[in-house]
């Protein structure tokens, strides 16, 4: 399968792949760059930020809301204005928030993590409705966060235990059922999961770190198939692009052994000949 260099803006860490249904449009982060990125009818768009940002949702044509390091805020795309919605671990300083994605039912799923990937210094909230709820306490470095088409499951993982995890999710609110149950054992591949989407027949994607891959997994969480990357440390995927046909990939320059390569960190967009799912709405 062909892969292209989508932009080769080269993030320190790449992250929060994302597409806007209504503008057409790809965004993404480099967490550590403190940057939102885009890449938008030929022209590059930068924006910077005083703290780390790592993961968005759309709110309307113009408005994201984003995860940054202290809170979850509103953003003007076209006037660059932000405004506070929630704080988000303001009294942790030794804790960012990392990987984040909305949730079917107008919700936004959000990890922490420490800044120096500290043993289980995280976790992973859920804003709903102008709540902030924890969902899972204990985590490393929170990762894959995203949904089923049938709207019964959210995924997550831990990158650090290598463990992708499968969540039931309530039919009328989507807050969580039960307990999560294991999903994939990724140390058995050999592999450190990182960002994910799902695409419409339900098969799960997820960026693989350090092995210079995408892992695509059934329903059953079976894998079914890996895409080659030329970047090592693949960070998180996205479908977007006409008909929702380009898997979009971000990837990391930090920790790499490619580090020095034309393509670590930069942004590749794959035809996979399958369709992903449109992107949801936050609802604030």
């Amino acid at each position: 399968m062909t892969c292209k260099v989508f932009d080769a803006r080269s993030c320190l860490l790449g992250e929060g792949a994302f597409w806007h249904p209504g503008r057409k449009q790809l965004f993404w982060f480099d967490i550590l760059g403190r940057k939102l990125l885009s890449s938008h009818a030929g022209t590059r768009q930068e924006w910077n930020f005083d703290g780390f940002v790592s993961a968005a949702g759309w709110l309307d044509a113009n408005r994201l809301l984003i995860a940054g390091e202290r809170e979850l805020f509103g953003f003007d795309i076209e006037t660059g204005q932000c405004c506070p919605v929630v704080p988000l671990e303001a009294d942790n300083p030794l804790t960012r928030s990392n990987d984040g994605r909305a949730d079917p039912w107008g919700g936004f799923w959000i990890g922490t993590m420490g800044k120096q990937a500290q043993y289980k210094a995280g976790a992973i909230y859920r804003y709903f409705r102008g709540e902030l709820r924890p969902l899972f306490p204990g985590m490393t470095i929170p990762n894959a966060i995203c949904f089923s088409p049938d709207r019964r499951y959210g995924y997550f993982a831990d990158s650090a235990e290598r463990m992708l995890w499968r969540q039931r999710l309530a039919e009328s609110d989507g807050w969580p059922v039960g307990d999560p149950e294991p999903f994939v054992d990724c140390r058995a591949l050999g592999y450190e999961p990182d960002g994910a989407t799902v695409d419409s027949l339900g098969h799960l994607w997820n960026a693989v770190w350090g092995a210079g891959l995408i892992a695509r997994y059934t329903p059953e969480g079976v894998l079914e198939r890996t895409l080659p990357c030329p970047a090592k440390n693949m960070t998180c995927v996205a479908f977007g692009g006409e008909a929702l046909a380009t898997l979009f990939a971000t990837s990391a320059r930090q920790d790499a052994p490619d580090a020095t390569s034309a393509h670590a960190g930069s942004t590749f967009g794959f035809e996979p000949g399958i369709r992903g799912l449109p992107e949801y709405q936050v609802i604030l």
